[in-house]
């Protein structure tokens, strides 16, 4: 059993007994001679008492020897117990949000039932939804993300390094024979386009990483784009002397959550070179100042870079909020499978509040009214189309806001029939009216939308497939509430 974990134990069952007894650290020291740094050092798990100290903390604190060494806790402190040796708080990426370990720990101590009750709720909750340790981390690495605006300037500026370091013109489009140059000469790889499509059981992957030879797996139908973007992130990994990551896209294991973020790190920086900030801030600002909208124009800055339509959503949620101040947007992937009743959400980021709409875990029915679902219904209807385009502003019924919300759908070509689209949604704010010069609502569609069908009020809405069951549980719950205090009230 770590050493760590039985200073831990120690420690906090040496501060219950304390506070059990309504002494203060001061009181403890002077009623066992022990200085009181020393104690708190004991109390934090940063130390554990020689044997003798032991004797006189047993003593003093008239308890049994046996029982303050014994790794058994008390019933109000054995979550804390089960929490530690499970070994949760050293999969939680606490450093960072700041936060350390022993800080976490102590605050635990401080009110370990309602605590305790707290991260029990939580870990059944997580049960009941079948929330696995791979969603965990990415909900955290999301919300690092958010937290950031999901900007960050360390990378931006590497990227741009780099591009200097080994002479590539930012402002000319980035193909993958640029990248696979440097690979091959700097790096020291071997490229293999061949060996993944002999293995019919690998079709959904990419891309494998052999760090042992250096040899770079590429199968061989994946896109230019697919492949500049591949090639990037390797880079990345090399460039940034990153030697914790993954070693497929997309990934089948992981071991820590510092892979995943280094995936996101890795990801971020082959954005960065593939859509420039500088370059891809000069033709927002032209397009923003245009007088009247013309999907083109967005077309054609999209198709000046090397990238897939996600890659350059993803890279709008980098740009927008740092250099036109729009942070109110949501970023969402669905997928579709074919005649599937269903459609998933996949992916989401929402900078700086959890804007509508978000994930839902309750097997509930997304609104067929949003536009990232009818792009993939075009899609799928239109057997000619490669992807399918969209706009509309949806505005939410059960909330005021109302977002202009961009979207585009494709199939997926690793993936047979299955179709996706990505969306980005900004929040129709007098800073983005003025920000985009081309704005207009009646040039758009305006869509009264809602969460769920399930969530829904919407009336007589052709585009619903299921009855508003939970919102029907939430209004007879009100009227049975409301009843009741009726009654309450009458007999006053």
């Amino acid at each position: 059993m770590e050493e760590e974990y039985i200073r831990l134990i120690f420690g906090l069952k040496l501060k219950q007994i304390r506070s059990d007894k309504k002494l203060s650290l001061f009181g403890l020291a002077k009623l066992t001679g022990l200085s009181k740094s020393y104690l708190n050092e004991i109390e934090k798990g940063k130390k554990y008492p020689k044997t003798d100290k032991i004797i006189t903390l047993s003593e003093k604190l008239e308890v049994p020897y046996d029982h303050l060494v014994s790794l058994k806790l008390d019933k109000n402190l054995a979550p804390i117990g089960e929490i530690l040796q499970s070994k949760i708080l050293k999969e939680i990426p606490l450093d960072l949000f700041g936060i350390k370990e022993n800080n976490l720990i102590d605050i635990i101590a401080n009110a370990p039932a309602k605590v305790n009750a707290f991260i029990s709720t939580i870990i059944k909750i997580s049960q009941n939804y079948n929330l696995t340790r791979e969603s965990f981390f990415l909900a955290a690495l999301r919300s690092y993300q958010e937290a950031h605006n999901n900007y960050f300037e360390d990378i931006e500026e590497k990227a741009i390094e780099f591009a200097k370091s080994y002479h590539l013109d930012l402002n000319k489009t980035l193909y993958s024979k640029d990248l696979e140059e440097i690979l091959i000469e700097e790096y020291g790889y071997t490229i293999d386009n061949k060996e993944l499509s002999k293995h019919e059981n690998l079709s959904e992957l990419r891309n494998i990483f052999i760090p042992a030879k250096k040899v770079l797996l590429v199968y061989n139908t994946v896109t230019e784009a697919q492949k500049t973007f591949i090639y990037a992130k390797e880079i990345a990994y090399n460039y940034l002397n990153i030697t914790d990551r993954l070693y497929t896209f997309p990934w089948i294991k992981f071991d820590s959550f510092d892979q995943v973020l280094n995936n996101f790190i890795a990801s971020y920086f082959a954005g960065a070179i593939v859509i420039p900030k500088n370059n891809i801030v000069k033709k927002l600002t032209s397009l923003f100042a245009q007088k009247e909208w013309k999907p083109i124009e967005l077309h054609k800055i999209i198709k000046s870079y090397n990238c897939s339509d996600e890659t350059f959503y993803q890279r709008l949620t980098n740009i927008l909020p740092k250099h036109f101040n729009i942070k109110n947007l949501f970023f969402l992937r669905f997928t579709h499978k074919h005649n599937s009743p269903s459609f998933r959400l996949t992916k989401e980021l929402h900078i700086t509040q959890q804007q509508t709409p978000h994930g839902n875990r309750n097997n509930e029915h997304y609104c067929r009214r949003w536009v990232s679902l009818q792009t993939i219904k075009d899609l799928e209807n239109d057997n000619r189309k490669k992807s399918s385009y969209g706009i509309q502003i949806s505005s939410y019924e059960n909330t005021k806001n109302q977002y202009l919300v961009l979207s585009a759908a494709s199939e997926d070509p690793f993936k047979e029939n299955i179709s996706r689209s990505i969306s980005i949604g900004l929040l129709l704010s007098p800073h983005l009216k003025n920000k985009i010069q081309f704005f207009d609502e009646e040039i758009f569609t305006t869509k009264t939308v809602g969460v769920t069908c399930e969530t829904c009020s919407v009336k007589n809405c052709t585009e619903r497939v299921a009855e508003p069951r939970t919102l029907n549980r939430v209004l007879r719950n009100e009227e049975i509430e409301n009843t009741v205090a009726s009654i309450i009230n009458s007999y006053k």
